[in-house]
Protein backbone atom coordinates (compact mmCIF):
# COMPACT_ATOMS: atom_id res chain seq x y z
CA UNK A 1 0.00 0.00 0.00
CA UNK A 2 1.46 3.44 -1.11
CA UNK A 3 2.35 5.34 1.58
CA UNK A 4 0.17 8.84 2.09
CA UNK A 5 0.82 12.25 0.86
CA UNK A 6 1.52 15.77 2.38
CA UNK A 7 1.34 17.85 -0.98
CA UNK A 8 3.67 20.89 -0.70
CA UNK A 9 2.73 24.05 -2.94
CA UNK A 10 5.17 26.95 -4.29
CA UNK A 11 7.39 26.37 -0.53
CA UNK A 12 10.57 28.24 -0.41
CA UNK A 13 14.12 25.94 -0.30
CA UNK A 14 13.61 26.87 3.85
CA UNK A 15 10.23 25.98 3.99
CA UNK A 16 10.75 22.59 2.37
CA UNK A 17 13.97 21.97 4.60
CA UNK A 18 11.67 22.19 7.84
CA UNK A 19 9.01 20.52 6.23
CA UNK A 20 11.43 17.34 5.14
CA UNK A 21 12.71 17.80 8.41
CA UNK A 22 9.43 16.37 10.27
CA UNK A 23 7.61 13.27 11.51
CA UNK A 24 4.23 13.34 9.52
CA UNK A 25 2.87 9.69 11.09
CA UNK A 26 4.70 8.40 7.59
CA UNK A 27 3.05 10.36 5.39
CA UNK A 28 6.17 11.46 2.87
CA UNK A 29 6.25 15.11 1.35
CA UNK A 30 5.61 15.78 -2.15
CA UNK A 31 6.26 18.90 -4.39
CA UNK A 32 3.68 20.10 -7.09
CA UNK A 33 4.56 22.62 -9.35
CA UNK A 34 0.94 24.42 -9.63
CA UNK A 35 -2.73 23.80 -7.82
CA UNK A 36 -3.81 22.52 -11.26
CA UNK A 37 -0.59 20.01 -11.52
CA UNK A 38 -1.53 18.60 -7.56
CA UNK A 39 -5.04 18.30 -9.53
CA UNK A 40 -3.98 16.37 -12.45
CA UNK A 41 -1.82 14.37 -10.63
CA UNK A 42 -4.40 13.33 -8.10
CA UNK A 43 -7.03 12.32 -10.17
CA UNK A 44 -5.13 10.49 -12.82
CA UNK A 45 -2.75 8.55 -10.21
CA UNK A 46 -5.32 8.27 -7.33
CA UNK A 47 -2.36 9.75 -5.04
CA UNK A 48 -3.56 8.90 -1.25
CA UNK A 49 -2.98 12.79 -0.70
CA UNK A 50 -3.90 13.21 3.04
CA UNK A 51 -3.28 16.39 3.42
CA UNK A 52 -2.07 20.01 1.53
CA UNK A 53 0.43 23.13 2.82
CA UNK A 54 0.93 26.05 0.99
CA UNK A 55 3.58 28.83 1.64
CA UNK A 56 1.33 31.98 0.84
CA UNK A 57 0.18 35.38 1.81
CA UNK A 58 -3.53 34.80 2.76
CA UNK A 59 -4.96 37.17 0.24
CA UNK A 60 -2.87 35.89 -2.47
CA UNK A 61 -3.40 33.41 -5.53
CA UNK A 62 -2.23 30.12 -3.23
CA UNK A 63 -3.91 31.37 -0.24
CA UNK A 64 -7.61 30.99 0.63
CA UNK A 65 -8.23 30.98 -2.95
CA UNK A 66 -6.97 27.22 -3.44
CA UNK A 67 -10.18 25.65 -1.47
CA UNK A 68 -12.71 27.26 -3.83
CA UNK A 69 -10.94 26.03 -6.62
CA UNK A 70 -10.29 22.26 -4.92
CA UNK A 71 -13.71 22.69 -4.08
CA UNK A 72 -15.02 23.69 -8.12
CA UNK A 73 -12.49 20.64 -9.36
CA UNK A 74 -14.67 18.23 -7.13
CA UNK A 75 -11.34 17.28 -5.52
CA UNK A 76 -11.61 15.20 -2.19
CA UNK A 77 -11.56 16.84 1.26
CA UNK A 78 -8.43 16.93 3.00
CA UNK A 79 -6.66 19.55 5.67
CA UNK A 80 -5.57 22.22 4.01
CA UNK A 81 -2.83 24.31 5.80
CA UNK A 82 -0.79 27.38 5.09
CA UNK A 83 2.59 29.13 5.66
CA UNK A 84 2.58 32.75 5.94
CA UNK A 85 4.51 35.61 6.74
CA UNK A 86 1.95 37.58 8.36
CA UNK A 87 -1.81 37.83 9.56
CA UNK A 88 -4.02 39.42 11.72
CA UNK A 89 -7.24 38.15 13.60
CA UNK A 90 -9.41 39.93 11.29
CA UNK A 91 -7.58 37.81 8.22
CA UNK A 92 -7.56 34.25 10.74
CA UNK A 93 -11.10 34.81 10.98
CA UNK A 94 -11.50 35.18 7.27
CA UNK A 95 -9.22 31.84 6.48
CA UNK A 96 -10.92 29.57 8.52
CA UNK A 97 -14.39 30.55 7.57
CA UNK A 98 -13.16 29.62 3.67
CA UNK A 99 -12.53 26.16 4.85
CA UNK A 100 -8.75 26.88 5.65
CA UNK A 101 -7.77 24.29 8.60
CA UNK A 102 -5.37 26.35 10.17
CA UNK A 103 -2.63 28.89 9.68
CA UNK A 104 1.52 29.44 10.68
CA UNK A 105 2.95 32.60 10.64
CA UNK A 106 6.81 32.17 10.20
CA UNK A 107 9.03 31.42 11.33
CA UNK A 108 7.72 28.21 12.21
CA UNK A 109 8.50 25.57 14.39
CA UNK A 110 8.69 22.04 13.27
CA UNK A 111 6.95 20.41 16.17
CA UNK A 112 4.03 22.69 16.35
CA UNK A 113 3.40 21.68 12.67
CA UNK A 114 3.50 18.02 12.91
CA UNK A 115 1.18 18.00 16.11
CA UNK A 116 -1.11 20.11 14.32
CA UNK A 117 -1.23 18.53 11.57
CA UNK A 118 -0.63 14.74 12.38
CA UNK A 119 -3.72 15.48 14.36
CA UNK A 120 -5.86 17.21 11.70
CA UNK A 121 -5.21 13.63 9.49
CA UNK A 122 -5.81 11.38 12.33
CA UNK A 123 -8.82 13.00 12.82
CA UNK A 124 -9.89 14.23 9.75
CA UNK A 125 -13.29 12.94 9.28
CA UNK A 126 -14.70 14.83 12.78
CA UNK A 127 -13.05 17.40 11.58
CA UNK A 128 -14.60 18.15 7.88
CA UNK A 129 -18.16 17.04 9.56
CA UNK A 130 -17.93 20.17 11.84
CA UNK A 131 -16.56 22.40 9.34
CA UNK A 132 -19.61 21.08 7.03
CA UNK A 133 -21.65 22.59 9.50
CA UNK A 134 -20.62 25.99 9.60
CA UNK A 135 -21.93 27.80 7.06
CA UNK A 136 -19.90 30.96 5.62
CA UNK A 137 -22.61 32.81 3.59
CA UNK A 138 -21.41 34.61 0.59
CA UNK A 139 -23.01 37.06 -2.09
CA UNK A 140 -24.12 35.50 -4.72
CA UNK A 141 -25.53 37.26 -7.89
CA UNK A 142 -29.45 36.55 -8.20
CA UNK A 143 -30.19 35.18 -11.38
CA UNK A 144 -32.26 37.62 -12.68
CA UNK A 145 -29.41 40.24 -12.40
CA UNK A 146 -26.97 37.37 -14.02
CA UNK A 147 -29.15 36.91 -17.04
CA UNK A 148 -29.34 40.87 -17.44
CA UNK A 149 -25.00 40.39 -17.12
CA UNK A 150 -25.24 37.63 -19.61
CA UNK A 151 -27.17 39.58 -22.09
CA UNK A 152 -25.94 43.38 -21.80
CA UNK A 153 -22.22 42.15 -21.84
CA UNK A 154 -22.68 39.95 -24.98
CA UNK A 155 -24.61 42.65 -26.76
CA UNK A 156 -22.13 45.19 -25.43
CA UNK A 157 -19.25 43.21 -27.53
CA UNK A 158 -20.99 42.58 -30.33
CA UNK A 159 -22.07 46.28 -30.74
CA UNK A 160 -18.34 47.57 -29.86
CA UNK A 161 -16.42 45.26 -31.66
CA UNK A 162 -15.25 48.01 -34.45
CA UNK A 163 -14.42 50.32 -31.66
CA UNK A 164 -12.48 46.79 -30.26
CA UNK A 165 -10.60 46.26 -33.67
CA UNK A 166 -9.79 49.94 -33.46
CA UNK A 167 -8.78 50.03 -30.15
CA UNK A 168 -6.23 47.37 -30.37
CA UNK A 169 -4.60 48.49 -33.60
CA UNK A 170 -3.90 52.07 -31.85
CA UNK A 171 -2.48 50.48 -28.89
CA UNK A 172 0.25 48.10 -30.90
CA UNK A 173 0.65 51.29 -33.14
CA UNK A 174 1.79 53.64 -29.96
CA UNK A 175 4.37 51.72 -27.88
CA UNK A 176 5.57 48.39 -27.59
CA UNK A 177 3.73 46.08 -25.51
CA UNK A 178 1.13 43.58 -25.20
CA UNK A 179 -2.41 45.31 -26.17
CA UNK A 180 -4.28 43.46 -23.16
CA UNK A 181 -3.03 42.73 -19.78
CA UNK A 182 -4.67 41.01 -16.83
CA UNK A 183 -4.06 40.82 -12.57
CA UNK A 184 -5.33 39.12 -9.78
CA UNK A 185 -8.02 41.03 -8.41
CA UNK A 186 -10.22 40.39 -5.17
CA UNK A 187 -13.99 40.47 -5.81
CA UNK A 188 -17.50 39.22 -4.19
CA UNK A 189 -16.27 37.36 -0.69
CA UNK A 190 -13.21 37.87 -1.12
CA UNK A 191 -13.32 35.98 -4.68
CA UNK A 192 -9.74 36.06 -6.46
CA UNK A 193 -10.17 36.06 -10.31
CA UNK A 194 -7.72 37.47 -13.24
CA UNK A 195 -9.05 40.56 -14.54
CA UNK A 196 -9.14 41.75 -18.10
CA UNK A 197 -8.10 45.62 -19.61
CA UNK A 198 -6.90 47.32 -22.54
CA UNK A 199 -2.96 48.59 -21.73
CA UNK A 200 -2.74 52.17 -21.47
CA UNK A 201 0.61 52.13 -19.78
CA UNK A 202 4.04 51.74 -20.86
CA UNK A 203 5.52 48.45 -19.96
CA UNK A 204 7.67 49.95 -17.25
CA UNK A 205 4.82 51.57 -15.39
CA UNK A 206 5.28 49.68 -12.28
CA UNK A 207 8.98 50.96 -12.09
CA UNK A 208 8.58 54.22 -11.76
CA UNK A 209 5.83 54.05 -9.73
CA UNK A 210 8.18 54.99 -6.80
CA UNK A 211 9.04 57.74 -8.01
CA UNK A 212 5.52 58.87 -8.19
CA UNK A 213 3.93 58.20 -4.81
CA UNK A 214 4.02 62.04 -3.66
CA UNK A 215 1.27 62.53 -6.70
CA UNK A 216 -0.99 59.69 -5.14
CA UNK A 217 -4.54 61.64 -4.75
CA UNK A 218 -5.14 59.32 -1.73
CA UNK A 219 -2.01 60.59 -0.04
CA UNK A 220 -2.52 64.02 0.16
CA UNK A 221 -2.95 64.74 3.84
CA UNK A 222 -0.75 62.18 4.72
CA UNK A 223 1.98 63.63 6.96
CA UNK A 224 4.60 61.08 6.16
CA UNK A 225 4.73 61.96 2.42
CA UNK A 226 8.19 63.35 3.00
CA UNK A 227 10.05 60.29 4.26
CA UNK A 228 12.63 59.11 2.29
CA UNK A 229 12.70 56.24 -0.36
CA UNK A 230 14.27 52.87 -0.11
CA UNK A 231 15.65 52.33 -3.91
CA UNK A 232 17.42 49.20 -3.77
CA UNK A 233 15.22 46.56 -3.60
CA UNK A 234 13.83 45.08 -7.23
CA UNK A 235 11.40 42.56 -5.45
CA UNK A 236 9.67 42.99 -2.53
CA UNK A 237 10.42 41.32 0.75
CA UNK A 238 7.35 38.96 0.26
CA UNK A 239 9.11 38.22 -3.27
CA UNK A 240 12.17 37.94 -2.05
CA UNK A 241 10.55 35.06 0.56
CA UNK A 242 9.70 33.03 -2.16
CA UNK A 243 13.03 32.02 -3.37
CA UNK A 244 13.09 35.06 -5.42
CA UNK A 245 9.85 35.17 -7.98
CA UNK A 246 7.15 37.20 -7.85
CA UNK A 247 3.94 36.24 -5.95
CA UNK A 248 1.71 39.42 -7.17
CA UNK A 249 2.02 39.35 -11.15
CA UNK A 250 0.76 41.14 -13.51
CA UNK A 251 0.80 39.60 -16.91
CA UNK A 252 0.36 40.35 -20.34
CA UNK A 253 1.58 37.61 -22.80
CA UNK A 254 5.49 37.67 -22.65
CA UNK A 255 5.81 40.54 -19.93
CA UNK A 256 4.63 40.39 -15.86
CA UNK A 257 5.22 42.92 -13.75
CA UNK A 258 4.99 42.34 -9.76
CA UNK A 259 1.60 44.47 -8.40
CA UNK A 260 3.44 44.37 -4.49
CA UNK A 261 6.81 45.96 -5.55
CA UNK A 262 5.30 49.70 -3.58
CA UNK A 263 5.13 47.61 -0.42
CA UNK A 264 8.51 48.86 0.52
CA UNK A 265 7.28 52.70 -0.05
CA UNK A 266 3.92 51.21 2.04
CA UNK A 267 5.69 50.31 4.83
CA UNK A 268 8.20 53.21 5.24
CA UNK A 269 5.33 56.09 4.59
CA UNK A 270 2.29 54.34 5.75
CA UNK A 271 0.35 54.97 2.38
CA UNK A 272 -3.46 54.79 1.77
CA UNK A 273 -4.74 51.58 0.58
CA UNK A 274 -5.68 52.72 -2.60
CA UNK A 275 -3.68 54.45 -5.55
CA UNK A 276 -4.83 56.85 -7.78
CA UNK A 277 -2.24 59.59 -9.38
CA UNK A 278 -3.78 62.65 -11.55
CA UNK A 279 -2.32 62.97 -14.99
CA UNK A 280 -0.12 60.05 -14.47
CA UNK A 281 3.05 60.44 -16.69
CA UNK A 282 2.94 56.65 -17.23
CA UNK A 283 0.05 56.75 -19.33
CA UNK A 284 0.47 56.69 -23.19
CA UNK A 285 -1.59 59.12 -25.22
CA UNK A 286 -3.85 56.36 -26.59
CA UNK A 287 -4.18 55.31 -22.92
CA UNK A 288 -5.07 58.42 -22.02
CA UNK A 289 -7.98 58.42 -23.99
CA UNK A 290 -8.98 55.32 -23.21
CA UNK A 291 -8.86 56.05 -19.39
CA UNK A 292 -10.84 59.30 -20.04
CA UNK A 293 -13.75 57.15 -21.71
CA UNK A 294 -13.43 54.55 -19.90
CA UNK A 295 -12.66 52.48 -22.85
CA UNK A 296 -9.69 50.36 -21.37
CA UNK A 297 -12.49 49.24 -18.94
CA UNK A 298 -14.24 47.04 -21.85
CA UNK A 299 -12.32 43.76 -21.44
CA UNK A 300 -14.01 43.64 -18.39
CA UNK A 301 -17.08 42.66 -20.30
CA UNK A 302 -15.22 39.21 -20.56
CA UNK A 303 -15.29 38.33 -16.73
CA UNK A 304 -18.77 39.31 -16.56
CA UNK A 305 -20.04 36.97 -19.07
CA UNK A 306 -17.34 34.28 -17.07
CA UNK A 307 -19.32 35.19 -13.98
CA UNK A 308 -16.34 37.21 -12.15
CA UNK A 309 -18.16 40.16 -12.53
CA UNK A 310 -21.55 42.19 -12.64
CA UNK A 311 -21.89 44.98 -14.97
CA UNK A 312 -22.28 47.29 -11.84
CA UNK A 313 -21.12 46.48 -8.52
CA UNK A 314 -18.06 47.47 -6.17
CA UNK A 315 -14.95 47.89 -8.27
CA UNK A 316 -12.87 44.63 -7.42
CA UNK A 317 -9.16 45.44 -5.67
CA UNK A 318 -5.62 44.52 -5.96
CA UNK A 319 -4.46 42.07 -3.39
CA UNK A 320 -2.45 44.34 -1.85
CA UNK A 321 -5.56 46.81 -1.28
CA UNK A 322 -7.97 43.89 -0.45
CA UNK A 323 -5.84 42.72 2.37
CA UNK A 324 -5.69 45.81 4.13
CA UNK A 325 -9.58 46.26 3.97
CA UNK A 326 -10.70 43.06 6.48
CA UNK A 327 -11.92 44.71 9.15
CA UNK A 328 -15.39 44.81 10.14
CA UNK A 329 -15.80 48.49 9.34
CA UNK A 330 -14.48 47.56 5.59
CA UNK A 331 -15.25 44.22 4.47
CA UNK A 332 -18.89 45.10 4.15
CA UNK A 333 -18.27 46.08 0.57
CA UNK A 334 -17.04 42.43 -0.88
CA UNK A 335 -20.44 41.42 0.42
CA UNK A 336 -22.33 42.76 -2.71
CA UNK A 337 -21.42 42.20 -6.46
CA UNK A 338 -18.01 43.28 -8.14
CA UNK A 339 -18.73 45.42 -10.92
CA UNK A 340 -17.11 47.61 -14.08
CA UNK A 341 -19.17 50.61 -12.74
CA UNK A 342 -20.41 51.46 -9.77
CA UNK A 343 -21.50 54.19 -6.82
CA UNK A 344 -18.33 55.58 -6.79
CA UNK A 345 -17.51 56.16 -10.30
CA UNK A 346 -20.81 57.82 -11.07
CA UNK A 347 -20.47 60.09 -7.79
CA UNK A 348 -17.49 60.81 -7.69
CA UNK A 349 -15.14 60.24 -10.78
CA UNK A 350 -14.03 63.31 -12.09
CA UNK A 351 -15.76 65.75 -9.81
CA UNK A 352 -12.14 67.06 -7.75
CA UNK A 353 -10.41 64.71 -5.00
CA UNK A 354 -11.72 62.18 -3.01
CA UNK A 355 -10.55 60.81 0.20
CA UNK A 356 -9.96 57.33 0.59
CA UNK A 357 -12.57 57.07 3.31
CA UNK A 358 -15.30 58.43 1.34
CA UNK A 359 -15.03 55.86 -1.73
CA UNK A 360 -14.94 53.20 1.09
CA UNK A 361 -18.28 54.47 2.52
CA UNK A 362 -19.18 54.76 -0.80
CA UNK A 363 -18.46 51.08 -1.36
CA UNK A 364 -20.52 50.31 2.03
CA UNK A 365 -23.50 52.33 1.14
CA UNK A 366 -23.44 50.12 -2.60
CA UNK A 367 -23.52 46.95 -0.64
CA UNK A 368 -26.42 47.62 1.89
CA UNK A 369 -28.87 49.57 -0.60
CA UNK A 370 -27.92 47.57 -4.27
CA UNK A 371 -31.25 46.65 -5.91
CA UNK A 372 -31.41 45.59 -10.24
CA UNK A 373 -33.43 49.16 -10.20
CA UNK A 374 -30.45 50.95 -7.87
CA UNK A 375 -28.02 49.21 -10.87
CA UNK A 376 -30.46 50.30 -13.83
CA UNK A 377 -29.71 54.01 -12.72
CA UNK A 378 -25.86 53.66 -11.87
CA UNK A 379 -25.81 52.53 -15.40
CA UNK A 380 -27.34 55.64 -16.61
CA UNK A 381 -26.13 57.88 -14.80
CA UNK A 382 -22.03 55.43 -16.22
CA UNK A 383 -22.46 57.88 -19.48
CA UNK A 384 -22.36 61.30 -18.71
CA UNK A 385 -19.41 60.12 -16.30
CA UNK A 386 -17.48 57.90 -18.84
CA UNK A 387 -16.45 61.77 -19.95
CA UNK A 388 -14.84 63.20 -17.06
CA UNK A 389 -13.09 66.15 -16.87
CA UNK A 390 -9.76 64.62 -14.60
CA UNK A 391 -6.97 62.92 -16.26
CA UNK A 392 -7.07 59.93 -13.21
Amino acid sequence: MAAPILAILNTDDEIWRILDSGNFNGAVLQKFSSISDLCVQWHEKDLPIVAIISQAEIMGSYGISIVAFLQKKGMPSVPFFIITTYINENMKTLSLNAGVTDVFVCPIQIKSLEIRINFCTDNWSLINSSFQRKVFKTYKIFSFKRVFDIVFAGAALLILSPILLLVILAVSIESKGPVFYYSLRVGTGYKIFKFFKFRSMYINADQRLKDLKHLNQYNMEASVNNLPIDESPVLCEWCLASGGKCRFPVYADNYHWCEKKYAILKKASANAAFIKIKDDPRVTKVGKFLRNTSIDELPQLVNVLIGDMSIVGNRPLPLYEAEKLTTDRYALRFMAPAGITGLWQVEKRGKGAMSEEERLMLDNDYAKNHSFFYDILLILKTIPALFQKESV
